[in-house]
């Protein structure tokens, strides 16, 4: 019986060790969130990215297109794990000899510090993985399609649709909270009220509303307010 007891409590050590291993070495992150607390610090991060005058790094959008660039392979399905272990490689153990970049960008922005102490393997493993899946011209295009589309809108549309207003809202169409339009319509003689509405939350306006609680957006500025109350006037 004692024999029997000790064999059970073996195989479950085992498998604990086994399993547990395995867990520990499948380790899964939100490689968005992630890429945002290790990288977002020096490099911007958006696609397409916006360009700055001090910038401190390279954006991560032309990080990613310039390394895929440079690896050199005979075999293209072979061309992103290169990379991907290129920059797991680079950012534990990085040196002018290793970078890619040419002089007067090494110069420019100077060579980046190693990240040994700020991330670990696993971490930077998934950060390459993102890298390469999400930079791709693929999806350039579409975020430039979508940045085109939206810089052809008036300014006021564009805030509310950044801060979800058309959740609730559409122009012509009753949903959450009462169509743009009629907004328009009823404060078009006291717009100053758009504004309090928008800034201060509001309730019971609306009959066709069933009493639902418009949020206040007390984070929105006087200039961003006006916009929107412009753009819904406009309607």
């Amino acid at each position: 019986m004692f024999l029997k007891t000790f064999k059970v409590c073996l195989l479950f050590a085992i498998a604990f060790i086994v399993f547990g291993c395995q867990e520990k070495k499948e380790q899964h992150f939100d490689q968005k969130k992630l890429i945002e607390q290790k990288c977002s610090k020096c490099h911007n991060l958006d696609l397409p990215p916006e360009t700055f005058e001090n910038e401190i790094a390279p954006p991560m959008m032309a990080v990613a297109f310039h390394v895929k660039s440079f690896m050199h392979v005979n075999d293209e399905s072979l061309r992103i794990p290169k990379a991907m272990e290129f920059v797991r490689e680079y950012v534990m153990h990085p040196s002018r000899e290793k970078s890619l970049c040419d002089k007067a960008s090494l110069d420019s922005y100077g060579l980046m510090p190693s990240q040994k102490k700020s991330v670990s393997e696993a971490e930077l493993k998934s950060i390459a993985e993102y890298m390469f899946e999400h930079y791709t011209q693929k999806n350039l295009n579409e975020a430039q399609v979508i940045k085109n589309r939206l810089n052809a809108m008036p300014k006021g549309e564009r805030i509310a649709l950044k801060n979800n207003c058309m959740t609730c809202h559409r122009i012509d169409k009753h949903i959450v909270g009462p169509s743009l339009k009629k907004i328009a319509k009823r404060y078009r003689q006291s717009p100053a009220l758009i504004i309090k509405s928008i800034q201060n939350g509001s309730s019971k306006k609306w009959k066709d509303s069933h009493n639902a609680v418009m949020p206040a957006f007390k984070e929105l500025t006087k200039e961003e307010l006006e916009s929107i109350k412009e753009w819904i006037l406009s309607l």
